[in-house]
């Protein structure tokens, strides 16, 4: 209803405009029975096209009634709380947040209420398009006044946790129920899970809940698509992309030739599944970085308290998840900042691996994440490195008397002694990606080092590790033992080649079989990294896999095929595939929206204070 000559939105509205009496009389009257004008005013609230100034003449009227509002006018409140504000114009907002607050301070049944509310803006607004007469709905990804919405929900939040202290308490099962599914598109899931992040600054006790719960959503998209699968799409996106160029080749006069991989490095990933899990992997790792910097410096004390929240993630969800490939990079980069979060990284690994009392699946886990990390962490010194191979070399040789001194034959049984396979490989796997550094300055004192760890004895035991390691570490670690003479692997080599493991059963099923190359089910959690737009960050932090140069490093005398040139690492298609399910192992965050029993004490090193 119009009324000429007045400022109809920044003016309350007459009397006249509004049916029926004022809030107070309305629920007089339905307190006696009388519900006429109560599902009057009930449907004039719900009416879409309700403007601002009505909004706030009811909004003001509610408030000075409050305390009434009890229990038995759940639908009215209900319907207060879908109006919307948010968006609306600053007088709108400001009215609305002071009802909340008088709301939630009178009764505080309906706290969970207004916490959904404010949740459901996390996202863009939803709208519906039609295709083929069908109505698809999806969300609004142009809206460009998303960051002020945001912001008022924010504000909402604030003013509600400083009138109820215990908001968080309730707030973390609202977050999990609203999540958005796996399948939205990046922008909703980007959306949400910055608003998450974006709520542990004012509300710190629910950082290490909220973490977990966009942790376990992106462990489901990471699992859900392999690692060869990720490959396989992207290559057949840049073939077809290179081909398309090709066709274009001529049409037009270039001064330059661009890189093929530039714009494929900051474009996005043709995976669906890749690019999504990309999306919350940057805003992730802008989030980490944030935190840990207050005017582009290091706040320790923040960075301490974000790697505990992390690694208590890391214990309870990234750990036993079996073949994840991107999601425990966070912990990569945070360990990044600064050396001693690395190396107390690296010693809780080494407390999970040499703990009896820890499942065998976990030890093993710790102890292909401790060997990856050592090998692919270029910002771990090698005097760390030195540090860890003299925790992990006397812990195996400890293993071998125990198994010399029970005067049983020892045997080659993965069950038994996995944990001690998985550290021997990890030895093996970091000694091929570390050797050089060990090397380099001092020749003589480095192989005299490589000498003392007495891993002839490692490889000539019975137990047999070279027999269970993955093919290419073993025929590797051979190679630059023979070539500096540390130790002669290949006669062990070519006596496991004659016994080789037992057969085991297609896991494609029928009669097919095929010989277990990879009876550990190993994994190296810190291979390359596949996601592009996040890659950017973690590329600086990364030792790639550099072929030996070396001719008698190409083919081994045991008569193993040549390790030939790979992509980025020996390791190609040896290690296994997830198959989508979560299982145990045997082994700027602000812009992105805006634009046996334990062996000894740990050395020196381990002990720095963070």
């Amino acid at each position: 209803m119009e009324i000429e000559g007045r400022d109809f939105l920044n003016t309350p509205p007459m009397k006249t405009v509004r049916f029926g009496g004022s809030v107070v009389e309305t629920l007089a009257k339905y307190k006696q029975g009388d519900s006429s004008d109560y599902e009057l005013l009930k449907h004039q609230l719900a009416d879409p096209d309700i403007k601002d100034a009505q909004i706030i003449n009811w909004l003001q009227e509610f408030r000075n009634c409050v305390t009434q509002l009890s229990k038995d006018h759940e639908q009215l409140i209900y319907t207060i709380l879908r109006l919307p504000w948010v968006g609306r114009s600053p007088a709108v907002v400001e009215e609305y947040l002071a009802f909340l607050s008088n709301l939630v301070s009178a009764q505080t049944v309906y706290l969970c209420a207004c916490l959904k509310m404010v949740v459901s803006h996390f996202t863009p607004k939803r709208v519906k398009i039609c295709e083929g007469g069908v109505d698809i709905s999806d969300s609004d990804d142009e809206d460009e006044n998303l960051p002020r919405n945001f912001d008022q929900c924010h504000q909402a939040l604030q003013l509600i946790t400083r009138y109820v202290p215990s908001t968080g308490r309730f707030l973390m099962p609202i977050l999990h129920e609203n999540f958005p599914f796996i399948q939205k598109s990046s922008r909703t899931l980007e959306c949400y899970v910055h608003n998450l992040l974006r709520m542990t600054v004012y509300i710190p006790s629910i950082r290490r809940d909220v973490l977990e719960v966009i942790i376990g959503k992106m462990l489901k998209l990471d699992v859900s698509a392999s690692r060869s699968e990720i490959e396989e799409v992207e290559e057949n996106a840049m073939q077809n992309q290179s081909a398309e160029d090709c066709t274009e080749e001529g049409l037009f006069d270039m001064d330059e030739d661009v890189p093929a991989d530039t714009t494929s490095r900051i474009g996005a990933m043709t995976h669906p599944v890749a690019e999504r899990l990309d999306t919350l992997m940057a805003v992730l790792l802008a989030y980490i970085k944030d935190v840990c910097h207050v005017n582009g410096c290091l706040d320790v004390e923040r960075t301490k308290e974000l790697y505990r929240d992390l690694l208590s993630v890391f214990d309870k969800l990234i750990l036993p998840t079996h073949a994840s490939c991107h999601v425990q990079y966070t912990l990569f980069y945070l360990c990044s900042v600064r050396l001693a979060l690395a190396e107390a990284f690296l010693d809780h690994l080494w407390k999970i691996l040499q703990s009896p009392s820890q499942p065998a699946v976990l030890r093993q886990a710790a102890a292909g994440y401790l060997g990856s990390f050592l090998a692919r962490a270029n910002f771990i010194p090698v005097a760390t490195v030195r540090a860890c191979l003299d925790l992990l070399l006397p812990w195996i040789h400890r293993y071998i008397d125990s198994q010399d001194s029970s005067g049983r034959q020892a045997c080659c049984d993965i069950n038994l002694h996995g944990p001690f396979y998985t550290t021997c490989q990890a030895v093996f796997y970091t000694l091929i990606f570390r050797h050089r550094a060990i090397l380099e300055g001092n020749m003589k004192k480095g192989l005299a080092y490589l000498q003392s760890l007495n891993l002839e004895r490692v490889v000539m035991c019975q137990l047999n590790p070279l027999k269970v390691c993955l093919p290419s570490v073993t025929n590797m670690f051979a190679a630059i033992t023979r070539k500096y003479q540390v130790v002669f692997c290949y006669t062990v080599i070519e006596r496991n080649n004659r016994h080789v493991l037992p057969v085991v059963r297609s896991s494609t099923g029928g009669d097919c079989v095929t010989t277990n190359t990879n009876p550990l089910d190993s994994f190296f959690p810190f291979d390359p990294y596949l996601l592009k737009r996040s890659g950017q960050l973690i590329e600086p932090l990364y030792q790639v896999w550099e072929e030996p140069a070396d001719t008698e490093l190409h083919t081994t005398k045991a008569g193993q095929k040549g390790l030939e040139e790979e992509e980025d690492d020996f390791l190609h298609g040896e290690t296994p595939q997830t198959d989508g399910v979560v299982g145990m192992t045997p082994g700027s965050y602000d812009s992105n929206l805006r634009s046996p029993s334990s062996v000894g004490s740990p050395p020196i090193a381990f002990q720095r204070p963070f």
